[in-house]
């Protein structure tokens, strides 16, 4: 269909509806455009407003849960910082830290190996609280990051009963 088609066949459709517009008594027009301002004002609604309406709903759950993230990065931005202004270890001091840590906090429940710059913890029920704050010692005072874990429970252990470890640790300890 050419342009001038179209043109005329839009002009022709513009003329019936004009005349049938015309046909229409007063308050027949009044509930046409009543009807045409309801669907308008659903289109409006579906297409601008209710999605906005959306994102502002969740805007505030997303803004809660960026700055609880923010807040967690803070904090190991601190520790980071604090670890770097640490001095240097001595060369096998590392190594001292570790063990005399071992023997304070795990006593028994543990076993230290050193090989190079790897230190491997064995354990046999080991309470968890205190290789909590061994993993802690190990970190800030020896310098030593775990690299792996194998823990289990062993068997036979009470339901409901402190959570003690079985398994191995190994950490990667800092260069001499």
């Amino acid at each position: 269909m050419s342009r001038s088609g179209k043109a005329s066949a839009f002009a022709a459709l513009a003329a019936s509806a004009a005349a049938g517009w015309a046909r229409l008594h007063a308050r027949e027009r009044r509930l046409v455009l009543l009807a045409a301002a309801v669907v308008l004002g659903a289109l409006l609604w579906q297409l601008a407003l209710a999605p906005a309406a959306r994102t502002l709903r969740q805007a505030e759950g997303e803004r809660a849960a960026l700055q609880a993230r923010w807040q967690q990065m803070q904090l190991l931005k601190s520790e980071a910082e604090a670890l770097q202004a640490m001095p240097r270890l001595a060369p096998g001091q590392a190594q001292r830290a570790l063990q005399e840590s071992v023997e304070q906090t795990l006593g028994a429940a543990a076993r230290l190996s050193i090989t190079g710059d790897r230190a491997t913890l064995t354990l046999k029920a080991a309470p968890a609280a205190a290789l909590a704050q061994w993993l802690q010692q190990a970190r800030a005072n020896a310098r030593a990051v775990p690299t792996q874990a194998r823990l289990t429970r062993p068997a036979g252990s009470p339901p409901g009963s402190a959570a003690v470890w079985d398994g191995s640790i190994t950490l990667a300890l800092p260069p001499a």
